[in-house]
């Protein structure tokens, strides 16, 4: 159930609630505090629910529940231990649109009291969907630790300064970058400290100070393999600082989903054998929202200073004297690998590590840059090739007639870290033909090498391996020796 999220403005508006015991206390409790106009439905009530209604900040009905009730209602709350009076009472609001929440029974209300932490003005809803309410309370506590107190009072000076904000900045990205600096720096400080009028008196002084020329700069973020949970937390501020975001083709959506909603996103992806945004390009779009003043982020999949041509970009940037930083991200090798179970080193099968890529060498790169075949080809070594979907068949043959035994495992991970991953298994042999039968297709990484035959019996995020055994990964007491595995897999063709 997907809730849309919604805060109501309750003020001087009827609610009824139907119920007297702690938990209906408890939702009244919460509607006073938004000055709902509250009546309680039932023959006995809470000692507390007894003062309210002495106090006259509560109705109350004796006589039992009434569906003339809902006449003038905006909401009601059926707290009540009889499940086939809640159910009517859901009924009778559903027939007259009026929103109704059903104690503990999400199936039967049409909306959800969330768990809150409470920073008025600021507030911050939590809601399960009425699915798991103690996790959101989970949730809630922990915020409860993040959040100071102050931010509260924090809310309420932007707010009192908000028209003489947007007079002093009429463009919108220099306004965001004043509420941020007043959000984090010194006047947030003053208030943690409880110094209201000093902060009060240091945003005014920001406000009367002449205006500065806006200052562009990039930052080169890695966005990692495709899991979100993989960003690094300075490249979460980076994405939820940007006023622009040029991402390539390989950014997940869960990734561009983290950056601030109102950032302008442009795709300038690349891909072998389609018509993409050229290197060019791309630099051409970094100088112009650079120079526009823009904080733009260079958003590339896995790491950019790992074939992400991050430093043709650096080179750009300098050049031109735009301000930038780089932000690393985890690299393809790294998060698919360790995403299928496959240890890049291990002291048993490998002792190094080669990144090369398959994507061919652009046409003003000199011809003699072609791999050598004779490192790639030793034993004892793992390679990871990125951008070589397209390249099978060429890396078999080279890795082959370079003395690269026929035996020696692989590991193909298609859509590494994702919900979506698979991971193909077999030998160099069978590389191209089983690739093909299994309709590989980019992103994918290929690992070859000894310690690609732990896949099966290592694999622990999404689908078992193609081309192992479920009996073997989900049985085994203990990984088998390599030998066992190379040799499994040669028998298995």
């Amino acid at each position: 159930m997907k809730l849309y999220p919604l805060f109501a403005d309750l003020s001087r508006r009827a609610v009824l609630v139907v119920g007297g015991g702690p938990v209906a206390e408890r939702k009244v409790a919460a509607l006073l505090g938004a000055q709902a106009q509250v009546t309680v439905n039932a023959p006995t009530l809470t000692p507390q629910l007894r003062r309210w209604v002495a106090d006259g900040r509560v109705a109350h009905r004796h006589e039992s529940f009434r569906e003339s009730w809902l006449d003038r209602v905006w909401l009601v709350v059926a707290a009540t231990s009889d499940v086939e009076l809640n159910r009517l009472i859901a009924t009778f609001a559903e027939l007259r649109r009026i929103f109704v929440n059903v104690v503990d029974d999400a199936a039967l209300s049409s909306f959800h009291v969330p768990a809150v932490v409470d920073r008025s003005p600021l507030t911050i809803a939590i809601s399960s969907g009425g699915e798991a309410p103690m996790l959101a309370r989970l949730v809630r506590e922990r915020l409860e630790g993040l959040l100071d107190h102050s931010l509260g009072a924090l809310a309420t000076l932007a707010a009192g300064l908000r028209n003489r904000i947007r007079a002093r900045h009429p463009d919108m990205a220099a306004r965001r970058r004043f509420y941020e600096d007043l959000f984090t720096g010194p006047v947030a400080g003053l208030l943690r400290q409880g110094r209201p009028e000093a902060a009060r008196q240091a945003v005014e002084a920001t406000l009367l100070a002449p205006p500065e020329a806006p200052s562009g700069s990039v930052v080169l973020v890695g966005a990692g393999p495709g899991d979100p949970g993989l960003l690094t937390l300075r490249a979460l501020r980076a994405l939820n600082e940007a006023d622009v975001i040029l991402h390539d083709r390989l950014v997940s959506a869960e990734v561009l989903e983290l950056a601030r909603r109102d950032a302008e996103r442009i795709e300038v992806g690349k891909q072998a054998g389609r018509h993409h945004t050229s290197q060019d390009a791309i630099h051409d779009l970094l100088l112009q929202h650079a120079r526009a003043g823009r904080r733009v982020v260079r958003l590339k999949g896995g790491d950019p200073f790992v074939f992400g041509r991050g430093g043709e970009e650096l080179e750009f940037l300098r050049a031109h004297a735009i301000p930038y930083e780089v932000v690393p991200g985890i690299t393809a090798a790294v998060a698919c690998a360790a995403y299928a179970g496959v240890p890049l080193t291990h002291r048993h099968h490998a002792q190094s590590v080669r990144l090369v890529t398959a994507h061919g060498q652009s046409p003003d790169q000199s011809p003699d840059q072609s791999p050598d075949w004779a490192l790639l080809a030793q034993e004892r070594q793992t390679l990871a090739v990125y951008m070589g979907v397209a390249e099978l068949g060429a890396l078999q043959a080279g890795l082959l007639a370079h003395g690269r035994a026929p035996t020696t495992p692989f590991a193909l991970i298609e859509n590494g870290s994702r919900p979506e991953q698979r991971v193909v298994t077999g030998t160099l042999a069978n590389l191209v033909e089983r690739a093909t039968f299994h309709a590989v297709r980019s992103p994918a990484l290929l690992i070859v090498g000894e310690v690609a035959a732990l896949a099966p019996s290592l694999a622990w995020f999404g689908q078992p391996p193609l081309g192992a055994t479920v009996h073997a990964i989900r049985t085994q007491e203990r990984p088998p020796a390599a030998p066992d595995v190379l040799a499994a897999l040669h028998r298995a063709g």
